[in-house]
């Protein structure tokens, strides 16, 4: 087994990438162009299916506007986070530099397509009720082009300094800023305008995971040495020199892992502001899920008039209040987190509401454009409000009720949180075009600057398994996590196992970037939404 000093000498190899083939390029962009050809041409049928939509030119305009700068969001998140994903096989000579991010980029594609929205609709919950319930006004235009232009600028900043800074963590700060600002400019507290228990959750995984990179690689590093006794996975590779078969095996399946979870997860956050933007311009086409069979419909109906049957009995001997009022007092609730005596009335008007418009119509798809917002707004503050009923001490449900909240709340989900097949084919090609682009400055910060001596095989092997276990274990809950912090972090925990000494320089950048980042996108965001409220 050998220190940290056999590996000292060996100086990093700068990565380069190799000339495409003309058959290979033409492949790529015959495949970006059927890509491409596929989400517009899926875009005009949904729209066109959906009736005449809008009178000017005015909403195609915006919606083409926040298409490509939320698309541009994810171009610059592929080469900004998904490099992290490629530098340990490129350093420990696995996979070469081109080869690696094209596999890379391939990975990221699946994964978008095979994600399942929960982290989407996650982040959106995060936004202001009033906004998300208004999100085709003005107010709503701001807040969607304040977040995304201020997570675009922010990494690419961090990025044109080399710096393996958070999307997810810039995209929360973003959120957090369009919130304070919202609130403040109506004259509230600027803490109102903020789920802060839904962030404070989201927070915790943003904080948590660059620990759980460090340690758990380092741990693992430690594991390895005990149980693998073979010196060459424990020195710096001799010029290129691939590693054992079974390492480099593993460096390319965690690489591979780290790819396919950083699409699943990094690419909903623009999956869900795509939909936010789809509702607020074409909402006939999509606020509702017009693809719900006929026959869910009839469940749907028969589940809101058992959910506001056992609602009514919950809230006797208080009258049902009409449906207005019960509107306000369930945003209220949602914006404040103050549980009064009202709610429950409140969620009972509504619930019935909405399952005698749905009836009334027979299915979503034949719900008239005039009713489409209200229909969608209403299905959005029920679902909110027993998400966080289900939370509350009081009042204490009894379990039949409780089922039927949850069974009510899936549904309306389903009616409301969906993602159409070209939103993900759309995302996951400009998430694998970033990743195939802007690479290099990412990689060397990771493969040569984090730690003094050059990354080992076995480092490159914990650091990889590791970050592959962690965002895919939040993928399945939910969180959004940085694939950069866990990767980042995982580096610096096997360097601190091995005794290779840290970078100090690079190691100060990287927390500094990680404490900036937050309140830099609060400001930026923040100031964006008052300029954009001003000027639409």
């Amino acid at each position: 087994m050998t220190t940290h000093a056999s590996t000292l000498g060996a100086p990093a190899r700068r990565p380069t990438a190799t000339r495409t083939s003309p058959a290979g390029i033409a492949l790529f962009v015959a495949l970006l162009a059927a890509g491409l050809a596929f989400s517009i041409y899926s875009l005009h049928a949904d729209v066109t299916s959906a009736g005449p939509v809008a009178t000017t030119w005015l909403p195609y305009f915006l919606l083409g506007v926040a298409l490509l700068i939320a698309l541009g969001f994810e171009f610059v998140n592929g080469f900004h986070d998904t490099a992290n994903a490629v530098a340990t096989v490129i350093y420990t000579n696995s996979m070469p530099a081109g080869v690696a991010v094209v596999w890379s980029g391939c990975f990221n594609f699946l994964g978008v397509l095979l994600s399942s929205g929960a982290v989407a609709f996650g982040i959106i919950s995060l936004l202001p009720v009033e906004l998300i319930l208004q999100v085709g006004s003005k107010s709503g235009f701001a807040m969607v082009f304040a977040l995304l232009i201020a997570v675009i600028v922010w990494n690419l900043g961090t990025w044109w300094l080399g710096l393996p800074a958070s999307s997810s963590h810039t995209m929360i700060g973003s959120i957090l800023g369009v919130g304070v600002a919202n609130a403040l400019m109506h004259g509230r507290d600027g803490t109102s305008g903020v789920d802060w228990p839904q962030a404070a959750k989201v927070g915790w995984s943003l904080l948590l995971s660059p620990l759980v990179g460090f340690f758990c690689a380092a741990l693992l590093l430690l594991l390895l040495r005990r149980l693998v006794r073979e010196r060459a996975l424990y020195e710096a590779p001799k010029d290129d020199t691939p590693p054992p078969w079974y390492i480099r095996l593993l460096l390319i399946l965690t690489c591979t892992g780290v790819s396919f979870a950083h699409g699943s997860n990094d690419g909903q956050k623009g999956m869900g502001l795509i939909m936010l933007i789809l509702v607020g311009t074409v909402p006939m086409a999509y606020a509702l899920n017009r693809a719900m069979p006929v026959e869910q419909v009839t469940q749907f109906v028969a589940v809101s008039q058992v959910t506001q049957q056992a609602l009514m009995r919950q809230a006797e001997p208080a009258p049902l209040p009409p449906v207005d009022l019960a509107r306000t007092t369930l945003t209220t609730y949602i914006r404040t987190h103050r549980l009064t005596p009202a709610v429950v009335p409140a969620l009972a008007t509504l619930s019935g509401d909405i399952g005698r418009a749905v009836h009334e119509h027979g299915s979503l798809a034949r719900v008239p454009a005039q009713a489409v917002a209200n229909v969608r707004n209403d299905m959005y503050l029920a679902s909110e409000a027993m998400r966080r009923l289900d939370k509350e001490s009081a009042p204490r449900f009894d379990p039949d009720t409780r089922a039927n909240l949850r069974a009510f709340k899936s549904q309306l989900d389903d009616a409301t949180r969906f993602i159409p097949l070209w939103v993900k084919v759309a995302v996951a090609i400009a998430l694998g075009l970033g990743t195939m682009v802007g690479w290099k400055r990412i990689v060397v910060t990771v493969g040569e600057k984090i730690g003094k001596s050059h990354l080992t095989y076995a480092q490159g092997a914990s650091a990889e398994t590791v970050a592959m276990l962690t965002i895919g274990a939040a993928d399945v809950y939910g969180l959004p996590v940085s694939t950069t912090h866990v990767l980042s972090s995982g580096v610096a925990g096997t360097m601190a196992a091995n005794r290779s000494g840290l970078q100090m320089a690079t190691v100060r950048n990287l927390a500094l970037a990680w404490v900036l980042t937050l309140p830099a996108a609060i400001l930026l965001s923040g100031g964006l939404y008052w300029l954009f409220s001003h000027l639409f």
